[in-house]
């Protein structure tokens, strides 16, 4: 897997040795939701612009918003392709196959698709190491519950999703070895209506913090009107609950948009599974609300510069799961194949995980 800097500098150094044929490129993104000014669309549309804004007239771009998963997904990737497209990034997990599809017959288009594992031999998959902002906002939560128990909304049972809530869990039992995690799964990536009602339900349930991975500031709003503290997730959502926000995980997808756009414009775009995080300035968290005691933001700080500086991983042993039993001994780590394939509950995650 090659670093970003390394990406980088190996389209730089293409495009000082070649030219591109093509006035421009032609760049598509597919969304699962609206751009909205925050949440998981969002931030692939600011690392839209980010390419338009660093290469101007060199990439021409457009985008189609809501864009359900399945039979519509396929069709408006293929009517990007047949526009001529020379590059799309689809960007929810459950566009994976219809990207795959669509490439099959438009053989010159480079599709990237994210969250995927999937490649062909024009097919690319990127991926934010979301866990590891997980993780430090975890640590976040556990340090600032008063009831030793937090709500997380989360959308569909996949080792994405269920990644982030182990992370997260993580996070808050190393702070707080009493602390739990409760999960209302809602079946969704962008519905407030069915988001606001876990967030209430959660908060019945005795929470008083709040996460989500879920797309809308709805969880958010819903514990800023109740009193709560909430973290986001995807964007900073602090606009949205002032008082409530106490962080929340980041994407910065601009850079892989920007390395991706470069290595088609002089012709050096190959297929590749990236996945980047904390180092490479893709996964970051928002900045921690005043609420937040300076001893809390210190020990955040110092597992983040950990985690840049290779010498923390997430998942280093011991790890248990639900249970209880030991999944990863001490010593040992969790490998990006195990990561990518979560199926389990780390210890202090409450309740039965969905089938499907």
């Amino acid at each position: 897997m090659k670093s970003l800097r390394t990406l980088l500098a190996c389209t730089a150094l293409a495009a000082a040795g070649s030219v591109n044929a093509a006035d421009d490129v032609k760049i598509g993104f597919v969304y699962v939701g609206p751009t909205g000014d925050a949440g998981w669309t969002y931030s692939h549309d600011e690392a839209r612009k980010y390419v338009e804004k660093e290469l101007g007239d060199k990439v021409n771009t457009s985008y189609v918003e809501s864009v359900a998963e399945g039979a519509d997904a396929e069709r408006v990737i293929r009517q990007l392709a047949a526009k001529g497209h020379d590059l799309i990034f689809t960007t929810s997990f459950g566009y994976m196959n219809p990207t795959l599809k669509v490439a099959k017959r438009f053989k010159k288009t480079k599709f990237e698709h994210a969250t995927g594992y999937k490649q062909s031999k024009n097919v690319g998959t990127y991926m934010a190491r979301a866990y590891q902002g997980r993780y430090l906002t975890g640590l976040v939560a556990g340090k600032m519950t008063k009831t030793n128990t937090i709500g997380y909304v989360a959308s569909f049972p996949i080792p994405e999703v269920i990644r982030g809530i182990n992370a997260f869990t993580k996070g808050v039992r190393e702070a707080n070895p009493k602390a739990n995690v409760k999960v209302v799964w809602v079946s969704s990536w962008y519905d407030p209506a069915k988001e606001r009602e876990a967030a209430e339900t959660l908060l019945l349930q005795g929470a008083d913090i709040l996460t989500q991975h879920t797309d809308s500031a709805a969880v958010i709003q819903t514990a800023e009107a109740k009193g709560k503290f909430a973290i986001g997730y995807h964007s900073d959502m602090s606009a949205f609950g002032a008082n409530a926000h106490l962080t929340a995980t980041v994407h910065n997808w601009g850079p892989i948009y920007l390395a991706k756009a470069k290595a088609v414009l002089n012709d050096s775009w190959q297929s590749e599974d990236l996945w980047y995080g904390i180092q490479e300035g893709v996964t970051d968290i928002a900045p921690l609300n005043k609420v937040v005691p300076a001893d809390v933001k210190q020990l955040v700080e110092t597992k983040k510069a950990a985690i840049k500086a290779g010498k923390l991983r997430v998942f280093d042993g011991p790890v248990k799961d639900q249970s209880g039993k030991q999944r990863v001994a001490e010593g040992a780590t969790l490998t990006d194949d195990q990561l990518k394939g979560f199926d389990w509950y780390v210890e202090g995650v409450e309740g039965k995980m969905p089938k499907g």
